[in-house]
C-alpha cells in the first residue's frame, strides 16, 4: 500500500482550502455575471470600468439633453412657419390696400384683419414655450450639454418674432396701418423685411437641428462602443468560467477524498494502539 508523506497530505489540505476559496469566487462570477465584482479581483480593471461607466451614463444623459434640444428646435420651427404664414397673409392685405380702388369700408375691414394677424403673431411669440421657457418671445440662447465631459456644449439661438421685433408695431404699441393707400404701400416693404427675417431664423433653426442630430448620432455610436468595451472588461465569459468551476470542483473533490482517506487510515492505526 502506498504511504503518503506528511508534505503530500499538507499540500492536499492547503490546496483543498484554496480550491474552496476559488470555487466561491467562481460561483460569484457565475451568479453575478461579473468577473470584476470587487477591487481584489482586478484593482486597475475596476478603476477603468468605473470611469467607463461614468462616461456611459454621462453620454446617455447628454442624449436626453439633445432630444430636449431637438424638441425646442422643432417647436421653434413650427412657430416660425406659423408666423411666416401670417406674414404672407398680411402682405396680401397690404398689396390689396395699396390701390385707390379700395373703399374706406374695405380698408377698415382689411385693417381689422391685419390687427388680428398681428395679435396672432404676438400670441405665438408670447405663448410658445418648452418647459416654461419662451422659445420665440425674446432674443436668447440655450446651451446644450452634448457630451459626457465639461466643455462639450453647443449653443442654440432663439429669436424674438413679436410684431414689434418684426417692425410691424412701434415701441409705443401702434400697429401698422392700411387705412391710407400710402400706408399700405409702405407696409409691403415692412412685411417683406419681416418675411426675410423669419426666413433667416428658419435657416438658422434648420442648421441647429442638423448639428444636434449629428452630435446625437455620434453620441449613440460612442455609447455603443463604450458599452461593448465595458462588457468585455467586466462581464464573465460564462463558458470559460463554467469550465474553470468544473475543474476546481473535480480537484476539490479529489483532495477531499484523499484527506478523508488519510484520516480514516490514521483512525484505524490509532484504534490498534487503543486495544
Amino acid at each position: 500500500m502506498r504511504v503518503l508523506s506528511q508534505e503530500h497530505i499538507s499540500f492536499s489540505t492547503n490546496r483543498y482550502q484554496r480550491n474552496a476559496s476559488q470555487i466561491e469566487k467562481s460561483l460569484h462570477k457565475l451568479g453575478s455575471g461579473l468577473k470584476i465584482a470587487k477591487g481584489s479581483d482586478n484593482a486597475s480593471g475596476l478603476s477603468i470600468s468605473e470611469t467607463m461607466r461614468a462616461q456611459i451614463r454621462g453620454i446617455s444623459r447628454a442624449q436626453s439633453n439633445m432630444l430636449d434640444g431637438l424638441s425646442v428646435l422643432e417647436s421653434a420651427n413650427e412657430g416660425l412657419n406659423n408666423v411666416n404664414g401670417l406674414l404672407q397673409r398680411a402682405r396680401e392685405l397690404a398689396v390689396s390696400s395699396a390701390t385707390d380702388t379700395m373703399t374706406m369700408n374695405d380698408r377698415l375691414a382689411s385693417q381689422e384683419e391685419l390687427n388680428n394677424i398681428l395679435a396672432a403673431i404676438d400670441d405665438t411669440a408670447e405663448k410658445l414655450e418648452f418647459n416654461t421657457k419662451k422659445i420665440l418671445g425674446e432674443d436668447s440662447s440655450l446651451k446644450l450639454q452634448v457630451g459626457a465631459h465639461s466643455g462639450q456644449q453647443m449653443t442654440i439661438n432663439l429669436f424674438d418674432v413679436s410684431a414689434t421685433a418684426l417692425g410691424l408695431r412701434d415701441r409705443d404699441g401702434n400697429s401698422a396701418s392700411l387705412v391710407l393707400r400710402d400706408q399700405a404701400e409702405a407696409l409691403i416693404t415692412k412685411v417683406d423685411d419681416a418675411i426675410k427675417k423669419v426666413s433667416g431664423y428658419l435657416t438658422n433653426i434648420g442648421s441647429d437641428m442638423e448639428s444636434v442630430e449629428h452630435h446625437l448620432a455620434n453620441a449613440s455610436v460612442f455609447e455603443t462602443n463604450l458599452t461593448k468595451s465595458l462588457s468585455l472588461l467586466e462581464d464573465t465569459d460564462m463558458a470559460e468560467e463554467m469550465m474553470n468551476f468544473i475543474s476546481l470542483d473535480i480537484r476539490q473533490k479529489g483532495d477531499h477524498l484523499l484527506v478523508s482517506q488519510v484520516n480514516q487510515n490514521i483512525q484505524g492505526v490509532m484504534s490498534l494502539f487503543s486495544k
